[in-house]
């Protein structure tokens, strides 16, 4: 059978990635192609909190780290039972009055729904949604048992890209740490010698010192990612005026431009549509990209925060006339501890700060993309959808 083959095919790619975003990614549209519907989603569920939250979504821009309720939920019914349920239409049914909660995101409207357990080891991890049959069909038990057996191996796959990157990550933040941890411990041995002077015991103090607020840095970035990661931060979504953020942004960072004798400027309109979204996450985000142009800029560079809005969408930038990136660098920008070889003998970092900025921009939605060369400068862009915000 056509539909055996396919999800076979679809299995095999299923379990050939342990990286969890792609791999959501694939579940939801494998799982739009099977049930031939408007959207699906899926949503995973936080033992800590016990909630809900939206991961990735078909045509549901803007969705990522929603809380669903469990109580008026489709979702949150699955999620409690671990049994899958067909809603002919979820506005009519008062069980489910939260149900079309995301409609206010998007421009989908929701109708029926088909959601299935996402179980692993015996227990439920997340529940899998299909939205609105193409041409206003019903869903039929074909559908039902197709989304069951792709919940079943969607289940196995998350859970095991979920504890690679429990994992990976530990592995990460503690090859980090060793080096300034060795350092602690090297120069508290020497400070504590007879034969230090004075002058040297003040010294190793102030390294002790720079040390332990690089490991405070690394582990509170280190926490801030896993929670964007994982689609547990907690985000505020409130209109969001990018104007405001953007001149909030370069105050805080004027005087760092100021010492480099590096120009700064603003050029934004009066008038900009507000955005949706969470005000201090978006300015962490672009304090973090022009808190990086000015770090890796030279003296009497210039520093550009520029916005616009463009087909639905507002465009934010940052330009600077520094050293640019090397061409092989720039695929790797955004990557966890990523550093540009030969950047730190220019400036410290964690390696972290582009990765936290481009989850914040995708948590809202949007995207983050970067054109550099080495001699031209650089230049990271950030597209949030305006959509619905007014």
């Amino acid at each position: 059978m056509a539909w055996l083959e396919r999800l076979i095919e679809i299995s095999r790619s299923l379990n050939s990635t342990l990286s969890l975003r792609p791999l959501l990614d694939r579940i939801i549209e494998a799982a739009q192609e099977l049930t031939e519907t408007e959207a699906c989603s899926i949503m995973l569920l936080d033992r800590k909190s016990g909630k809900l939250y939206f991961e990735a979504a078909t045509n549901l821009s803007g969705v990522r780290s929603i809380v669903v309720p469990m109580e008026g939920t489709v979702a949150g019914w699955v999620a409690r039972t671990g049994e899958p349920l067909v809603v002919p239409d979820a506005r009519k049914d008062p069980r489910f009055r939260f149900s079309h909660q995301a409609d206010e995101q998007t421009t989908l409207i929701t109708g029926a729904i088909l959601a299935v357990p996402l179980i692993a080891r015996g227990n439920v991890i997340g529940v899998l949604e299909a939205v609105n049959k193409k041409d206003g069909a019903e869903f039929t038990a074909a559908d039902v048992e197709l989304m069951s057996v792709l919940g079943d191996q969607a289940a196995v796959a998350v859970q095991n890209a979920l504890l690679f990157q429990q994992s990976d990550l530990i592995a990460e933040i503690v090859h980090e740490m060793r080096t300034p941890l060795t350092s602690v411990i090297a120069y508290a041995d020497l400070i504590q010698r007879p034969q230090s002077t004075q002058a040297q015991r003040a010294q190793f103090a102030g390294i002790i010192q720079s040390e332990a607020e690089r490991i405070n840095e690394i582990t509170k970035n280190f926490l801030d990612l896993a929670r964007l990661e994982s689609g547990r931060a907690s985000l505020a979504r409130d209109p969001v005026y990018m104007s405001t953020v953007i001149h909030m942004a370069v105050n805080v960072v004027r005087p760092q431009a100021d010492a480099k004798d590096i120009r700064l400027s603003v050029d934004v309109p009066s008038a900009l549509p507000p955005v949706i979204g969470d005000a201090q996450r978006l300015h962490q985000a672009l304090l973090n990209l022009l808190s990086n142009a000015i770090k890796y800029c030279r003296l009497g560079d210039s520093v550009t925060v520029a916005a616009r809005h463009e087909g639905g969408c507002l465009a934010v930038s940052v330009a600077d006339t520094g050293p640019g990136i090397p061409a092989d660098a720039v695929p790797h920008l955004f990557e966890r501890f990523y550093r540009v070889p030969g950047a730190e003998k220019r400036a410290l970092g964690t390696g972290l700060g582009l990765s936290i900025t481009a989850q914040i921009i995708e948590v809202h939605g949007g995207k983050i993309q970067v054109t550099s060369g080495e001699g031209q400068g650089s230049t990271f862009t950030c597209t949030l959808p305006v959509d619905g915000a007014e």
